[in-house]
């Protein structure tokens, strides 16, 4: 099948949390994160639509383990939406992790959508916050642009992109990962229990070299 064919003005490459601190030094990085960029850049040039995502963090947010006397990262907390794991902090406002890797090549992206700027609420999801139901904006920019198709690359496949993906195929989307344009962190079988979500949901596993 030759989905190269089928890239149309109604489908949109959303690309997910390709920042430093997600790479190779970085605070939180995703093993082999950077090795995305060059795929990514790729593929984006069959799109005439690309989003950008962009993980922002205030310094004092909940999520970060340091701001939990006595707890270490990928320890869990009970917050009000449920279960929260802890995370070094990272993409910190108006660092340098937070900015986009340097080879990624923004110019096509027609919107960045920040997320996670709530001090009290972590953001996976592109769409939705970890309650599942503050919106990030993203939803309503898709359908009133009348986008069909969303395609998701980037970082990290077993949690914004998995997120990511869930929401949009529940907001009736077609929805397919591209999974060579990804990369997972696997925190306690996480990368499997992803691939078992998008079964169950319909979401479509697609490989890098469709787009070549």
């Amino acid at each position: 099948m030759d989905l190269a064919m089928k890239i149309s003005d109604r489908d949109v490459l959303l690309v997910i949390d390709v920042q430093n601190d997600f790479c190779t030094g970085g605070a939180l990085a995703v093993p082999g994160g950077e090795t995305v960029v060059p795929a990514i850049n790729r593929i984006a040039q069959k799109f005439a639509n690309v989003a950008l995502t962009q993980d922002w963090h205030p310094r004092d947010h909940v999520s970060f383990a340091p701001n939990h006397a006595g707890k270490r990262p990928f320890q869990t907390i009970a917050l009000d939406y449920g279960v929260q794991v802890l995370w070094p902090s990272h993409c910190v406002q108006g660092t340098a992790g937070a900015e986009f890797h340097r080879d990624l090549d923004v110019t096509r992206a027609s919107l960045v959508v920040r997320k996670g700027f709530r001090r009290g609420i972590d953001s996976y999801s592109a769409l939705f916050e970890n309650d599942r139901k503050t919106p990030t904006g993203l939803l309503g920019y898709l359908r009133e642009r009348e986008l069909k198709t969303i395609f998701v690359v980037g970082l990290a496949l077993d949690f914004c992109v998995r997120f990511s993906a869930e929401d949009a195929r529940k907001a009736g989307f077609e929805v397919a990962v591209i999974e060579d344009a990804c990369r997972g962190i696997d925190l306690d079988g996480s990368v499997a229990a992803t691939h078992q979500s998008f079964r169950e949901r319909g979401i479509s596993l697609v490989s890098f070299e469709a787009f070549l």
